[in-house]
């Protein structure tokens, strides 16, 4: 299989420079880091790609079995990395990606050196003793509309889930990634992502990594990257002046920032 072709690999930036690989989160593809890029561009070799299922990718290789648990979205990191035969890799995930680079740091750990987690959620349904942000009827609720009409679902949520009312262009860039992305698989994706419980993988995190989160976010409180950082030993928490779920679009500039003094700092 062309794993290039099927995950519309895309390699830019410096050929001879440190890897940074970008993965996208939930509804996204490897667009939504085009303002961080040219920022990275200059001092590293810079690799994006689509998950399957999400942007460009091969539709055909979707399979529900495989994309129904985070280890298949891992899977394709793995491959992704065995196909460029990548090794030093600076691995930057945004939202539930966060989460699938500390599972395929934990299933390659020889081809990871460092994890950047924007706006991660190990868990995004409340327990005892933890929040995360929904109840457990919250997200029965959330998916069930997205069931039962995903445009919809789309045109309401990724406003708020942009959270910037005065800047109603990002959630209609947002609302457009969503609504280009094939309802079935959007589906899947959101079930595998929002139901998901990953807390005791962050054990496994043994690379210097950021948790970089927004100062307001309804996806991704506070409480979270306050937990995430506390269950990684070692690692760093910035929180960006920024509000809302995708700082890499609403606060490009201050992402990159963080980004780069993190790699520069741990290079």
């Amino acid at each position: 299989m062309d794993i290039r072709r099927r995950n519309n690999v895309v390699v830019t930036g410096r050929p001879d420079g440190p890897v940074v690989l970008l993965a996208h989160g939930f509804g996204c593809d490897q667009n939504m880091w085009r303002l961080v890029v040219p920022a990275l561009a200059d001092d590293f070799r810079v690799v994006l790609f689509d998950y399957v299922g999400s942007g460009r990718s091969d539709l055909s290789a979707w399979s529900e079995q495989r994309y129904s648990s985070l280890e298949g979205y891992a899977l394709d990191v793995l491959e992704v990395c065995e196909e460029l035969d990548l090794r030093d890799v600076a691995f930057v995930g945004h939202s539930v990606s966060a989460m699938v680079g500390v599972l395929a740091a934990q299933k390659a750990p020889e081809r990871f050196s460092r994890l950047v987690m924007v706006a991660p959620s190990p868990r995004y349904i409340d327990e005892d003793g933890y929040r995360g942000g929904f109840s457990a009827e919250d997200i029965d609720e959330l998916l069930t509309s997205l069931d039962s009409n995903y445009l919809g679902w789309s045109a309401t949520m990724a406003p708020v889930i942009m959270d910037n009312p005065d800047r109603p262009e990002l959630g209609e860039e947002l609302t457009a990634s969503f609504c280009a992305t094939d309802p079935d698989i959007a589906r899947a994706f959101a079930r595998t992502t929002f139901l998901s419980d990953s807390r005791q993988d962050l054990k496994s995190v043994a690379v210097p990594t950021l948790v970089l989160e927004c100062a307001q976010d309804v996806i991704a409180p506070r409480e979270v990257g306050a937990y995430v950082h506390a269950a990684i030993p070692g690692s760093r928490l910035v929180t960006l002046d920024a509000t809302g779920h995708c700082p890499q679009l609403s606060a490009p500039d201050a992402t990159a920032q963080a980004i780069t003094a993190f790699l520069g700092a741990t290079r």
